[in-house]
């Protein structure tokens, strides 16, 4: 800062991270409001505070977005120990606020004596939709087992906060999706009133004062695309376990249920995601290649045959697999079983995974073979420098190698599970 002038030296510290200054709960006991354990904070705020992150004008700035565990009723404060037009004139703050109360609906509460009030009225909630899965995970902490359910949510009874009688799933899903500004980097909200988005939704069962009470883990949506002439292919769009319950299973178990949900859907193609994460796949291939390593195709003495028709055909009818994760299947399963110790064998897998990852560089070849015919002398050179062969064997090796420490990974993960 030593090229600032002494003003903009003052007003620089009235800038704050604000994925920082958020701070997210999901309550369910009173004590949580003080506890600092229970907080957790965004990853993201650029949608809402720009690139940078940073909120100007406040020091000490302190969002609080504080939410019931079961119905996610909502607590929002904002506090600062000083604001910039206390001590300049001319000079306005963002309006940090104001940037909140345009993604969280209407009925929240800026009093922490009416939030927790409202956590008396937790006894009420009742998970939405239709039971699909239930299962336990063991917490080593705590010592015993915990139980989680997925549900299938439905939107299509709409009811809306104007009336205060009455809370729907389509109520919950307004204060849920807000969490996906601060978790999803590209997140947009949905048009809730196409009746092609389906909705699954992951709670926990508790215990309060000898009451089952259920808590928010997570949730998918998933649109139906149309695929001619008579079938649907189901896309996930958005997927969020929340920061509390990672790292504990969760997304496995609600990709796996969903998959099982849409195979006994005759109508379904195959399965789908928009614009998957890292993350994303990763947890992909884990549940894909565990619900196909039983399949018959998949078998231990037909994976070094080679990946075949029936394997493609028979994760498609069995479980709304696509030809393309097939093979990323097929690829995983046949590393499981190939002693890369064995020359011979490590350099049959080698060539088979570079064979396909080589593919589109063979495809871009022979399109810009046509397109010299067309260049001049110029552009020929520079078109000629992008295919020096060394340099794409490089590449090649590059994400082989890369590839076969992700297929490791899963392979780890199927020996734990």
């Amino acid at each position: 800062m030593a090229w600032m002038n002494p003003m903009e030296k003052k007003l620089a510290e009235y800038k704050c991270d604000t994925n920082e200054a958020i701070s997210l709960k999901l309550v369910r006991f009173a004590d949580d409001l003080e506890d600092e354990s229970t907080t957790f904070h965004p990853e993201y705020s650029h949608q809402l505070y720009g690139d940078d992150e940073v909120a100007f004008g406040y020091k000490g700035l302190q969002i609080q977005l504080y939410y019931s565990a079961g119905n996610l009723s909502t607590l929002f404060k904002v506090k600062y120990s000083a604001r910039v037009t206390e001590k300049f004139d001319c000079v306005e703050p963002d309006d940090v606020e104001g940037k909140i109360r345009e993604i969280i609906p209407a009925g929240f509460s800026c009093n922490t004596d009416d939030f927790t009030s409202l956590l008396e009225k937790e006894t009420n909630f009742k998970p939405f939709g239709t039971l699909l899965h239930t299962y336990n995970v063991h917490n080593v902490e705590e010592g015993e087992d915990f139980t989680y359910q997925i549900h299938k949510g439905d939107l299509l009874i709409y009811h809306d906060f104007d009336c205060p009688c009455t809370f729907s799933m389509c109520c919950y899903h307004k204060r849920l999706q807000t969490f996906l500004m601060w978790f999803i980097e590209t997140a947009s909200f949905i048009d809730v009133d196409d009746d092609r988005w389906d909705f699954f939704l992951v709670f926990e069962k508790y215990n309060k004062d000898g009451e089952t009470l259920f808590a928010t883990v997570g949730y998918m949506t998933v649109y139906n695309y149309y695929v001619y002439p008579d079938k649907t292919r189901p896309r996930v769009s958005q997927m969020l376990i929340l920061p509390p319950f990672q790292g504990e299973g969760h997304g496995a178990q609600l990709l796996e249920a969903v998959h099982m949900f849409y195979c006994n859907l005759h109508k379904v193609q195959d399965i789908t995601a928009e614009d998957p994460s890292e993350n994303y796949v990763k947890l992909r291939d884990y549940v894909l290649v565990k619900l196909c390593q039983t399949l018959p195709s998949f078998s231990t003495d037909k994976l070094p045959l080679g990946f075949s028709d029936d394997m493609s055909t028979e994760a498609r009818e069995k479980f709304k697999i696509n030809k393309k994760h097939a093979r990323r299947v097929y690829e995983i399963l046949r590393l499981r079983v190939t002693d890369m110790s064995d020359e011979t064998k490590a350099r049959d897998y080698r060539l088979e995974v570079k064979k396909r990852l080589f593919a589109p560089t063979k495809k871009n070849q022979r399109e810009m073979t046509k397109m010299m015919k067309c260049l001049r002398p110029e552009e020929l050179a520079s078109h000629i420098s992008q295919m020096d062969t060394a340099l794409q064997q490089e590449e090649l090796e590059k994400s082989y190698q890369e590839l076969l420490a992700e297929y490791r990974r899963v392979i780890e993960r199927l020996a734990q599970a």
